[in-house]
């Protein structure tokens, strides 16, 4: 199923064009996906609604089709699995994305906490940390939670 990611990834981005080394965008996908998956994580519950809500993540801002969005949820699991903190995952992120695609992905991760409709004092401490490491200041935070509450 890796090969089958990779071969997709490979095909489908301009990396090579724009010189970045094959597989980078994989590679930051799936540090998208493993901090999207820390956070679903954090409360001690991962529900159904927040696997759901993960995978039609990955289908609509990568544009990939639910077995392709299932390949790289299970490699993000591996990996995140893997690993001994987030850093790895917010350096790749910090790498290769703008301020304006990391506020998206604070946004996202807003979306997820409230999924069950109640910020946990787990997430909310998580959430906080991940803008930190994403070099995202306290205001830009803010502004992607009231923006998802709908209160911007």
């Amino acid at each position: 199923m890796m090969d089958l990611l990779k071969k997709f990834f490979a095909s489908t981005t301009d990396e090579k064009s724009a010189g970045k080394p094959v597989g980078a965008s994989y590679d930051v996908r799936i540090a998208t996906c493993a901090l999207l998956l820390e956070m679903a994580h954090i409360d001690g519950k991962f529900s159904e609604l927040e696997k759901e809500s993960i995978l039609e993540v990955l289908k609509n801002k990568y544009g990939l089709s639910v077995e392709h969005a299932a390949a790289l949820m299970q490699a993000a699991e591996d990996e995140l699995e893997k690993s001994i903190d987030l850093w790895q995952f917010a350096k790749l992120i910090n790498d290769n994305y703008s301020a304006e695609e990391k506020i998206k992905i604070i946004e996202t991760v807003w979306h997820l906490i409230y999924t069950d409709g109640v910020l946990d004092k787990h997430e909310d401490y998580l959430v906080h940390k991940l803008a930190k490491l994403l070099r995202l200041s306290h205001e830009q935070l803010i502004d992607a939670k009231l923006k998802v509450l709908g209160k911007d």
